[in-house]
């Protein structure tokens, strides 16, 4: 029988899936590296441990699902976008892996922003500008650490470096070139504009390919420490977030991926470039003809986390002790307030915030409070918050690419029966929870079978996914939010006035990290 692995590079672990055609799991592993935050504002990541991780879940998906010669057809990637190497001329790293959420490229991110070139830039790459993109961490490298990247021959992502160490060769699909700011989506090319913002020139960039391209011929020590053989095909892939879309069968017109795990985001695929005149949608390439146009939000499941911890301690001791979820223990207290939490309002930007409002100072807030408002009243608006900010993602991507005619709704969010519904009747909108396995894995690995031409066209994913819950908006509660996300929206213009002040005044005196 015919498999294929996909093989996902996400920021915390390294997963790789076997699935064979009709995309039923054969086998998984999974292998996490820690993310190194030792100054503030760091987020980055040991390239060789995330080296190793691929290797290893290689290793381990080839031994679980014993495949025979000639089974595996190939291996196809996701991997987590905006990652920052720079090589020297011995193909060695200078750096570590600086990672999406690395911050500490913010003021020159402002001053990008500030001169008007930002704006430009991103209406021909639809990388919005934010210091989580390439483009920003170049400029924030090239005036920090300026004989550093003197030293640099190449300025490659994580996934690059994967295959550079695998094949030894330098090359970038379109999908994670698009998540750089570097890359012009109109013309599948480094933009020359960017490049010269960035300091950086067009030989010190990864060869452009498309999403379905591979290479095959693996170095002979990670062919038989992985048990694959030389002619077994590695096609490139795209990026984490385009892959799950495609991993939940939201590939068609109007069908939006809606995804809160940690973080979250809102997905549509459009079968063209398209960016946001306000510059606060991202677009990047899943293939030549199917590009993904959404927002990417920080603050998902880890503000439910930070209620869980500072509002819930001691429900979560006695969740711990009884070996059940304080989550759900959470949700069922949530679920005793009505929709709307009485009025209470909660901005979730414990983090800064991408999408909406691209605002790395943003901070969060309660709004509305009273004496009759409890902490299950706080936990209630706290996950409305969550999903409010999505709402507001989504009317930006209703601007450029239509209303939605159905929600696929994935992510560690979708256990919980309150928070689905919420979605549902915050987005008025029906709400699919679709079945598949490491969506992104899966993704991937579709995108390698239609590449290889195993299979005739990326609709095939509608017969590997399932459905395990649908939800229908409740009118009595989607009447309630249609009263406070106005509110709730100018509250949040009201507040951006404010962010860099308080953000400073912390940084000053309590050196947020």
């Amino acid at each position: 029988m015919k498999h294929m692995i996909g093989v996902d590079i996400g920021t915390t672990s390294t997963k790789a899936v076997v699935y064979d055609l009709k995309g039923n799991v054969k086998a998984y592993a999974n292998v996490s590296y820690p993310l190194y935050q030792t100054v503030p504002e760091m987020a980055e990541e040991d390239p060789d441990e995330i080296f190793n991780a691929v290797l290893e879940v290689l290793r381990q998906v080839m031994r679980k699902g014993d495949l025979q010669t000639g089974e595996l057809q190939g291996v196809s990637f996701s991997a987590a976008m905006h990652s920052l190497i720079l090589m020297d001329a011995n193909d060695q790293p200078l750096t570590r892996a600086i990672t999406w959420a690395d911050n500490r490229a913010a003021k020159a991110t402002q001053e990008l922003k500030t001169s008007g070139l930002g704006q430009e830039i991103y209406q021909h790459t639809g990388t919005p500008i934010h210091p989580m993109a390439p483009l920003s961490k170049l400029i924030w490298l090239k005036e920090t650490q300026p004989e550093l990247f003197k030293q640099t021959r190449q300025f490659i992502d994580i996934k690059t470096y994967i295959f550079q160490r695998l094949f030894h060769v330098y090359q970038m699909d379109y999908s994670m070139a698009s998540a750089t700011g570097l890359f012009n989506i109109f013309n599948l090319d480094w933009d020359q504009q960017a490049l010269e913002v960035a300091g950086v020139m067009r030989n010190q960039l990864p060869t452009l390919v498309a999403t379905t391209d591979y290479v095959t011929g693996i170095d002979p020590i990670y062919g038989e420490l992985t048990g694959i053989a030389a002619e077994v095909p590695f096609v490139f892939g795209a990026s984490d977030g385009v892959l799950s879309n495609l991993g939940v069968n939201a590939i068609d017109p109007g069908v939006v991926a809606v995804t809160i795990g940690t973080s979250g985001a809102v997905r549509v695929v459009v079968d063209h470039p398209v960016v946001d005149p306000n510059g606060k949608l991202f677009c990047y390439a899943l293939t030549k003809d199917k590009w993904v146009v959404g927002g990417p939000v920080n603050n998902g499941g880890i503000v439910f986390r930070w209620v869980r911890d500072q509002l819930f301690a001691p429900e979560k001791i006695t969740a711990e002790q009884m070996h059940v979820s304080t989550y759900e223990i959470l949700t069922q207290i949530a679920a005793e307030i009505p929709a709307g939490a009485d009025g209470l309002l909660f901005h979730p930007y414990l983090g800064g915030e991408r999408a909406p409002i691209w605002d790395a100072d943003a901070r969060g807030s309660y709004f509305g409070l009273t004496r009759q408002h409890t902490r299950a009243h706080m936990a209630r608006a706290a996950l409305e918050g969550i999903v409010y900010n999505l709402y507001m993602v989504m009317l930006m991507i209703e601007g450029v690419a239509g209303k939605p005619k159905s929600i696929q709704a994935t992510g560690g969010f979708s256990r919980s029966e309150l928070w689905r519904q919420m979605l549902a009747d915050i987005f008025e909108q029906d709400v699919t929870i679709p079945e598949s396995f490491e969506s992104s894995c899966l993704g991937a690995a579709v995108l390698g079978m239609y590449g290889l031409g195993l299979v005739d066209d990326l609709s095939v994913v509608k017969e590997m996914v399932g459905v395990t819950n649908v939800h229908h908006p409740k009118e009595a509660n989607f009447a309630v939010y249609r009263e406070l996300l106005p509110i709730w929206i100018r509250l949040t213009r009201a507040l951006n006035a404010e962010y860099g002040a308080i953000a400073d005044f912390q940084r000053k005196h309590i050196q947020l990290k």
